[in-house]
């Protein structure tokens, strides 16, 4: 399998990599068994967190794998943020692992900025890193969040970190755009590696994984793509991709956008051509998907459809942000005004109209308009 350098870290990895979350979800067998293929057929980067499972994750990949260890990129993510907890949970992570030291040790789920502070801050996790690193029980220290990426642009202003990993893929592109307009060239500039999660939305792009996982390898500076694999017919799926990766050129991207069922007539492409007369829907539009990822039309789906939606719209928490960030904007939307003529801009064939009393629905808490 290919593989890519992983910024200024020297490390090769593959550019696929093995998410470990969904092994909680299957036997230790089937996870050994799926972790031995993986490594067997090219795939070096192996990947989970100390909260996955409690700990069930760590454990089955150091019983199904840590005899191989020099074979792979060992990774795993902490979620505490003092030093004591932070260098507490780094022994166990080893022992469950059963390693002596981890490749990357990210900073799991950094979401506020007062977050970031914290793990900045005396007595914070990151003094509890730099002495792990020092004692040569970790050899690179990453960060990691979701959603819209303001948080973490902030810390890699703070602070350099080795590794970055976040959500790329073609739906959240047109939720949270600085990810690949200002993150992903910031990490390029600082030398930060760079790995991407979510390349099929939490599974909501499951339609089009193909295209999906294709677009996200095709991203520049990308080292690997993690995805979750917890059947064999999965990992025959992903490594048949990523095994025949052609960069997905601008005019397929292009109509991808135009195409894509889960992007369909609802979901804002941000081409700015509706931005007219002084008032922008765009910015209602992001709004929204800092709200709910734009998942919801307000139109009747399928069960399975509606049951997926509703599981992953509020996935990163950012709802009452929104909410806020919309209450202050000095144009909002008048539910009472017709924005029909808006609709002929539109080359999607979006209702901007509809979609805009939909989204002041949502931000301003008052409901659906219709």
């Amino acid at each position: 399998m290919t593989k890519r350098t992983l910024g200024n870290t020297g490390m090769e990895v593959s550019v696929l990599g093995f998410g470990g979350f969904h092994l909680i979800e299957i036997p230790r067998k089937e996870s050994a068994d799926l972790l031995n293929t993986y490594l067997d057929r090219g795939g070096n980067y192996v990947e989970t967190a100390a909260s996955y499972g409690d700990g069930i994750s760590e454990r089955k990949i150091g019983e199904g794998i840590g005899h191989r260890r020099k074979d792979f990129v060992l990774a795993t993510k902490c979620g505490e943020r003092t030093k004591d907890a932070y260098l507490a949970s780094v022994d166990r992570s080893l022992k469950f692992l059963r390693t002596d030291v981890i490749d990357i040790l990210f900073m799991h789920g950094v979401q506020t900025f007062e977050d970031a502070d914290r793990i900045l801050g005396p007595g914070g996790a990151m003094e509890g890193a730099v002495q792990a690193q020092k004692a040569g029980k970790i050899r690179f220290i990453g960060i990691t969040g979701h959603g819209r990426p303001d948080v973490l642009i902030y810390s890699l202003k703070q602070h350099r970190y080795d590794v970055l990993m976040t959500g790329f893929n073609y739906l959240d592109r047109f939720n949270y755009p600085t990810t690949e307009q200002e993150l992903l060239p910031l990490c390029r500039t600082q030398g930060t590696g760079l790995l991407a999660m979510k390349a099929v939305a939490d599974g909501y792009l499951y339609r089009s994984a193909p295209a999906a996982l294709r677009y996200t390898l095709s991203l520049p500076y990308v080292a690997s793509v993690v995805a979750g694999m917890n059947t064999p017919e999965m990992l025959d799926v992903d490594f048949r991709i990523a095994n025949s990766l052609a960069p997905m050129t601008d005019s397929e991207k292009a109509d991808l956008y135009r195409t894509a069922p889960e992007l369909g007539d609802y979901v804002c492409r941000l081409c700015n051509k509706c931005n007219v007369n002084g008032f922008d829907p765009q910015q209602v539009f992001l709004l929204e998907g800092l709200y709910d990822r734009q998942m919801d039309s307000g139109r009747l789906e399928e069960t399975a459809q509606y049951a997926l939606r509703e599981r992953l719209r509020f996935w990163f928490a950012q709802n009452t942000k929104a909410r806020e960030e919309y209450a202050a904007l000095k144009v909002q939307v008048d539910p009472g005004k017709d924005y029909s003529e808006l609709n002929r801009h539109c080359p999607y064939g979006i209702d901007i109209d509809r979609k805009l009393k939909v989204a002041h629905g949502k931000l301003s808490g008052d409901g659906y308009m219709f």
